[in-house]
């Protein structure tokens, strides 16, 4: 019979975790932003979809919240080599916000409060693969970690999940946002290791 010490524990083997290459767990949730955290109340809060025509859908806070909700339960892999694996989020499927856009658009520019930008793929924000997301954990977002309201697109770098959401802008061409405009990769798939331009 083999003797174990008391206090010893089994460590979860990272080998036995599906990780995208380079990066590394975490059970922390670090806080990175390119700039200052806006507060912004409830009450101001606004959400705007702009379509490619200029038309323009909008959703106040309360009327956010009355919309069919999801509670995903997700891994995100941040560019700076962080993994953290099932996280808790409440919010709405960008299927159910869109659901009455009529649009021909085949990308996205999302905007925040405090003027970051990201672009994606409009396909990549539909089919169940993107939220609206304003609870984390049971609890509410927290302005460090985006709230009221970010994007949450897990299977892409979290870069893309933009904090502070204000603005999705539905447009013919692909525009770079802010960390593409300055040489990050314009998809940023981490399993391919998308972090760089030419990645």
């Amino acid at each position: 019979m083999g003797v174990v010490s008391p206090g010893f524990h089994r460590r979860r083997r990272e080998s036995a975790v599906q990780l995208p290459p380079g990066q590394y767990l975490t059970e922390d949730f670090p806080v990175l932003s390119a700039g200052p955290t806006p507060r912004i109340p409830m009450e101001e809060w606004e959400l705007t979809v702009t379509t490619e025509t200029g038309r323009q859908h909008r959703w106040t806070w309360r009327e956010l919240l009355d919309l069919p909700f999801e509670t995903p339960r997700v891994d995100i892999h941040c560019v700076t080599k962080w993994s953290k694996l099932g996280t808790d989020w409440q919010g709405v499927s960008l299927d159910v916000l869109l659901a009455g856009v009529d649009t021909a658009a085949d990308f996205a520019l999302v905007s925040s409060y405090g003027g970051y930008t990201t672009n994606l793929p409009l396909e990549d924000l539909l089919d169940g693969q993107a939220w609206i997301a304003y609870r984390y954990d049971g609890e509410e977002l927290e302005p460090e970690h985006g709230g009221p309201v970010r994007l949450l697109v897990p299977h892409l770098y979290f870069w893309k999940s933009a904090k502070w959401l204000q603005g999705i802008d539905l447009l013919t061409e692909n525009e770079p946002g802010f960390w593409e405009s300055a040489g990050y990769h314009d998809y940023g798939d981490p399993w391919r290791e998308q972090r760089y331009q030419g990645d």
